[in-house]
């Protein structure tokens, strides 16, 4: 990389930032079968989108567009005007920015530089000499000021952020060749057969003349839909210069329910380097009254070791290696072990859960039994989603006094197993609102 003195933008009104946060996520399975993927909460009283936000607000960008697509409500309600991120003021704002209705009436975007480019017109109104692109669906801090910085001092007409994994991990990812000063020669996308372990983190700096000139040829003219598919190697080819800014802290594409489990599970590691309470991660503590609730409380009987209790949590049981939302419930005798529990769950007295997540407002009986227990088989129905050994409880769904579920289960919100006679699921079981399933 060169060694150029950083340059330092001395007017952030320049930087314009776009999240792409439209994302299915459909991985993710019951999570996002009501809200969209970066609405899925983490890490206690955060939701995913929360790191682009306030990496933005630590990077001292005033002016982001959330481009959204599915599911858009919890995203809103979340975002509302900005002021959790501090993104309001005369040149500050968070602006949702939905499809919209055109000629051929409103349809989904249909990739991410096509949604960058049916919201140009957002781009020219607050006309930026750089527009930062980013997707709101990954978990790490990142000063994106630094980045812009080194995009201006190599001449770039975009720049992309990479990082190095182990090359048996590539296939999911982007790859990318560059020559000694990290100038881009060439991108591979998802290949089959990785030939680079340097991969795109989805992180764009653009020129915004370049940006604008670009994406009204290549996606307006030859409907090209996507920058690791299309733009970029379009660009690459007819000499466009291409940059890499390398980072190297932590950072982890949360798509999958392994990796939004082994994230939580990283954060509660004493030795992880994504520190988010000295890199100021804020959220909207007004949704939902999180900011209204007490203080957590531990009885004498109750033990939490290494895990995260966030804000009106009640323990009288056990408490190892897992993350509470606010308002749960963990009665006398029960224990909880590497296990993601979101907001006002109750797990009843003599309750085990280990390996588990469990949604909004689910109900766990006395004595019984989560995760940890069976065979590790793949889920059945969703084979490519539960396959590590973690089961899955939708929001609202009631498991009744001493019930055993199996590893790689997945209950669908709103089932109650209670009304179904259900009282034992076998590992790799799905479990719907109307039926047990055993496709």
């Amino acid at each position: 990389m060169n060694s150029h003195r950083p340059f330092v933008p001395q007017d952030h009104r320049r930087n314009l930032a776009l999240i792409l946060a439209g994302g299915v996520g459909s991985r993710l399975n019951v999570l996002v079968q009501r809200r969209a993927k970066p609405a899925v909460p983490f890490g206690g009283i955060y939701r995913i989108i929360d790191f682009a936000l306030s990496n933005v607000m630590n990077s001292g960008i005033e002016r982001v567009g959330v481009l959204t697509q599915y599911l858009p409500y919890s995203l809103t309600d979340h975002i509302g005007d900005g002021s959790s991120w501090g993104l309001v003021g005369r040149y500050r704002e968070a602006r949702i920015l939905p499809p919209h209705q055109g000629v051929q009436g409103s349809d989904w975007y249909k990739g991410t530089a096509d949604a960058v480019y049916r919201n140009l017109s957002y781009v020219d109104r607050n006309d930026p000499e750089y527009v930062v692109i980013l997707s709101g669906d990954h978990v790490y801090s990142m000063d994106y000021a630094a980045m812009v910085n080194r995009h201006i001092e190599t001449g770039a007409d975009a720049t992309v952020a990479v990082r190095t994994i182990p090359i048996s991990e590539a296939s999911s990812f982007g790859t990318i060749f560059v020559d000694n000063d990290g100038r881009i020669t060439g991108f591979e996308e998802k290949p089959k057969v990785p030939r680079s372990n340097l991969i795109s983190m989805g992180i764009y700096v653009f020129s915004t003349r370049i940006l604008r000139e670009r994406l009204l040829e290549l996606v307006g003219e030859k409907k090209l839909t996507d920058f690791g598919h299309h733009i970029f190697p379009k660009m690459l080819d007819r000499g466009d210069h291409l940059s890499t800014y390398m980072f190297e802290g932590y950072w982890q594409d949360v798509g999958t329910i392994r990796a939004y489990f082994d994230c939580h599970m990283d954060i509660l590691d004493p030795s992880n380097t994504l520190d988010i309470r000295n890199w100021g991660m804020r959220t909207n503590l007004d949704q939902a009254g999180t900011g209204d609730r007490p203080a957590a409380w531990i009885s004498t009987e109750g033990s939490v070791r290494q895990s995260i209790i966030a804000r009106g949590c009640r323990i009288d049981g056990a408490v190892e290696d897992s993350v509470l939302s606010p308002g749960v419930i963990v009665e006398k005798g029960a224990v909880v072990k590497s296990s993601i529990i979101l907001s006002d769950c109750t797990i009843r007295a003599g309750a085990q859960l280990e390996n588990v997540i469990l949604d909004k407002q689910v109900e766990i009986g006395a004595s019984a039994q989560v995760g940890g227990i069976g065979e590790d088989v793949s889920n059945e129905r969703f084979p490519t989603h539960l396959d590590t050994g973690i089961s899955l409880m939708g929001k609202g769904a009631r498991i009744p006094e001493g019930a055993s579920i199996g590893k790689n289960v997945v209950v669908f919100p709103e089932a109650d197993l209670s009304e179904m006679d259900t009282i034992s699921v076998a590992s790799g079981e799905t479990i719907d609102r109307r039926n047990r399933s055993q496709i």
